[in-house]
């Protein structure tokens, strides 16, 4: 009753991608001009063709929430929610559309009480109608589409590619029209449609917004890609779509961003079956009764028919959309509006406790301007060193790459690796004197260039004129007493590093891969009498490496870090290399063991046991899971000082067991350092949180 060439058309999407844009954009010549005013009178005929009175078909989607964090938001998104859809779609002519929600069900892997727009659980028909509205209209409303009578005057438009589809007995010839404002600065869309030579009929669309038409501030970006298949040989209907959302703070600069993914793939197309006009009544995407529901049955778990690329930070198709975009249209049409804004990388840039200054209090302020340039300043008052502490660079920044000038006066930590997240050492520091850190201070002016895509992998180089100072024991916690700092070496420095950083991404055999490293040269001078050499050069390398792979019955978890430094003389303290704590070698005391060179490997085997269940009201429910970890761990270390004879060179082995209730938001970790080690307890908050806290 039907033919649906998908076979023809399943390279469509990609194949259009890869059109390549001409050397030359020639716009509005009277043949781009000939072309889309034929495909916007046809998209007028086609409402009342009579060849095409209605049909049917089935869409199958995907609507996830994600959240993604961290400073720079490199890291992957982690998925909060992810919604699995089945909706029955239905369109009549001249313009009637209906969708019945025929089945849904949800994962929620993080508490939220996110509520989706109704438009957002539904597939776009007709490539949208001649104003184009998303999110009911809260989102994006009273855009003129630009085959319109109203986008004709609108855009400019521009043909700029052909591909030629095979098809059985036949050539389609598809047009890439490039589509820009007029004024960039109305609410308008930017982007390409991509029409049918011979019948004047969409293909494809895909397209970004101007800032313009964002009705809702937090809004970053917002996406659309919409494909389209060959029905009965003839009609041009939907096949594949995505939305992609993005939203940030409003009057805070803060490493975090929420994203909505949706994704639906359309078939089983009948044409022409005769539907009443009495079905398309009431809203447009509406639940089906309860009868209906229950005859679909979705097979295996949600997370598991996930598209593999979900967590991407970008997808590949709306990166190409967004840089077309950006080539079309004057950067300041897609900014959002400039503003100084509050700005912190985490929480504890506002309060924060250790022993260096007891409490600080602080927070900073930050203005994105016009040409990609920056400014940023951050402060901090110790209240019991009595000292304020500041930061502030300007950069300028493209897509791909960026320049800053910087200066601080600042504690640094001398630790290559986070043993907690900063907001719980504060805790642990204030009421236990147990702080996980070893800062010293630091005073420095430099400059510093970055590489933000190289292939996956972000590169920075930064060049300062430094002088270090040690620091001392300034705070007193509620019960016990804190260790001594690291002994610092005060002194004059021309440091130059290198840092690499690839985040997290899919990799080989299924794993995911996360890799980061400096490498770091620096000249030093001293007056300290304990130096016999008051000038030398200090040369030092530190990487490390997370791998996870996905089982059936658990997740496999690696971790493997380390490094070494050298020098032509001596070698200051805040140069050496330091492990011991919850995540360098658990079951020994933090930074007991310091190194010239050493080395750090984890094994963990992650699995789902059972766990109490429980209501969160509006935020959802915790599920009746919670994962479990042992995991063994081996380090290295070559002492620093030939004094430390409690810490010959050799491996330091620890075993240990954690538990990740709650979402696993949380970590209770005991370990055992089997080489005169002792017993550790540690709890924190799920690592990938630590970036903002």
């Amino acid at each position: 009753m039907h033919r649906v060439l998908v076979a023809a058309l399943a390279a469509c999407g990609s194949m259009v991608a890869l059109a390549r844009p001409a050397n030359a954009q020639q716009w509005n010549d009277a043949r781009s001009r000939a072309l889309v005013e034929r495909a916007t009178a046809r998209r007028a005929q086609q409402l009342a063709d009579t060849g095409l009175r209605d049909y049917k078909a089935v869409a199958h989607g995907y609507v996830t929430f994600l959240a993604q964090v961290g400073e720079g938001l490199a890291e992957p998104p982690k998925v909060v929610k992810a919604d699995e859809l089945v909706n029955e779609v239905y369109w009549r002519a001249p313009n009637l559309s209906k969708q019945r929600i025929v089945g849904r069900r949800d994962t929620l892997l993080l508490p939220t009480d996110i509520a989706y727009h109704r438009d957002h659980l539904g597939i776009v028909q007709n490539n949208f109608p001649a104003i184009i509205r998303l999110g009911d209209g809260d989102e994006v409303r009273d855009v003129p589409h630009p085959l319109s009578t109203t986008g004709l005057d609108a855009y400019d438009f521009a043909i700029t590619d052909s591909l030629p589809l095979n098809l059985p007995g036949r050539t389609i010839v598809l047009y890439e029209v490039k589509v820009r404002p007029k004024n960039d600065r109305q609410p308008r869309i930017i982007g390409a449609v991509y029409i049918d030579r011979d019948d004047a009929q969409v293909v494809r669309m895909a397209f970004n917004f101007t800032r313009a038409a964002f009705l809702d501030q937090a809004l970053e970006d917002l996406f659309v890609i919409i494909e389209n298949s060959l029905v009965n040989g003839r009609f041009w209907l939907p096949r594949q779509q995505q939305i992609e959302i993005r939203r940030g703070g409003t009057w805070l600069d803060y490493p975090i961003r929420g994203i909505i993914r949706g994704r639906w793939v359309i078939g089983d197309y009948a044409v022409n079956t005769g539907l009443s006009p009495a079905m398309f009544g009431g809203p447009e995407i509406v639940v089906a009764p309860p009868e209906a529901r229950d005859t679909l049955r979705f097979g295996g778990r949600i997370l598991d028919s996930l598209p593999s690329d979900v967590r991407v930070v970008t997808d590949a198709e709306v990166r190409r959309v967004q840089a077309e975009a950006r080539a079309l249209v004057r950067a300041q049409a897609l900014r959002r509006p400039q503003a100084v804004t509050l700005s912190a990388l985490g929480v504890s840039d506002f309060a924060r406790f250790d022993r260096a200054e007891g409490l600080g209090v602080g927070g900073g302020i930050a203005s994105r301007f016009g040409g990609g340039y920056g400014l940023e300043l951050r402060g901090r008052y110790g209240i019991d060193d009595r000292e304020g502490k500041g930061s502030g660079a300007v950069s300028w920044r493209s897509p791909r790459w960026g320049v800053r000038l910087f200066g601080q006066r600042d504690f640094r930590d001398a630790s290559d690796i986070q043993e907690r997240s900063r907001l719980v050492n504060s805790i642990a520091a204030q009421e236990f004197g147990d702080d996980a850190t070893d800062p010293y201070g630091v005073q420095a002016v430099g400059i510093g260039l970055e590489a933000l895509d190289v292939k996956g992998v972000r590169f920075q180089l930064d060049g300062s004129l430094e002088r270090q100072r040690p620091l001392a024991v300034r705070a007193t916690p509620a019960t016990g007493r804190f260790e001594p700092i690291l002994p610092a070496t005060p002194l004059r420095a021309l440091r130059a590093s290198l840092t690499i950083e690839r985040p997290t991404a899919l990799s080989v055999l299924g794993t995911e891969l996360r890799l980061s490293g400096e490498l770091r040269a620096t000249r030093i001078s001293t007056d300290d009498a304990a130096f016999q050499v008051p000038t030398s050069t200090v040369g030092r390398a530190f990487a490390s490496l997370s791998i996870e792979r996905p089982f059936q019955s658990g997740r496999l978890v690696l971790f493997t870090a380390g490094g070494a430094v050298g020098a032509n003389g001596p070698i200051p303290a805040q140069e050496w290399l330091y492990f011991g704590g919850p995540v360098s070698a658990p079951g020994y005391a933090f930074h007991e063991l310091a190194a010239l060179a050493g080395v750090t490997q984890r094994v963990e085997w992650r699995t789902s046991i059972p766990a109490p269940s429980f209501s969160l009201g509006r935020f959802g429910r915790a599920p009746g899971s919670a994962t479990l970890a042992p995991f063994v761990q081996g380090t290295f270390a070559r002492r620093a000082a030939e004094s430390d004879v409690a810490h010959p060179a050799g491996v330091y082995p620890s075993v240990g067991v954690a538990l990740q209730p709650f979402f696993d938001l949380l970590r209770l970790e005991v370990g055992k350092g089997l080489r005169h080690g002792t017993w550790q307890f540690n709890v924190d908050v799920s690592r990938d949180f630590w970036g903002i806290l």
